[in-house]
């Protein structure tokens, strides 16, 4: 459902941000993560990125589907929270994909310059 997948996104944005601009960094995670500096957000997305893989690979072998959605709500959530520290938002995310809906993803890359995918 777009719209609802809209909104869980749109609330939870607000929820980040007013904790990376108010919230104790005692009693919030978002707020610990934002006191502790851009580094240790990255590190955080690094890290749930290599769980997310694995969470991968296991579902490809074992077919434990559940962790790699589980994984993969942990890295969203916290490259929502290294957007927040740039002041951008989901709604830049979805902005930019949206912009993508009119090219084949080989042009897309190719207006980066970006090199072509290795198979």
């Amino acid at each position: 459902t777009g719209a609802g997948m809209s909104e869980v996104l749109r609330r939870l944005d607000a929820v980040i941000a007013e904790r990376l601009g108010h919230a104790d960094p005692s009693a919030s995670y978002v707020a610990s993560l934002h006191h502790g500096g851009l580094d240790r957000i990255l590190k955080k997305v690094a890290e749930e990125s290599g769980e997310t893989l694995i969470a991968a690979k296991n579902a490809a072998q074992h077919g434990e589907r559940a962790t790699l959605v589980h994984e993969t709500a942990d890295l969203w959530f916290h490259c929502m929270v290294m957007l927040a520290e740039f002041e951008l938002s989901s709604a830049d995310v979805i902005e930019e994909l949206e912009r993508r809906f009119d090219l084949s993803g080989l042009a897309e890359k190719a207006t980066r310059g970006a090199p072509p995918d290795v198979d």
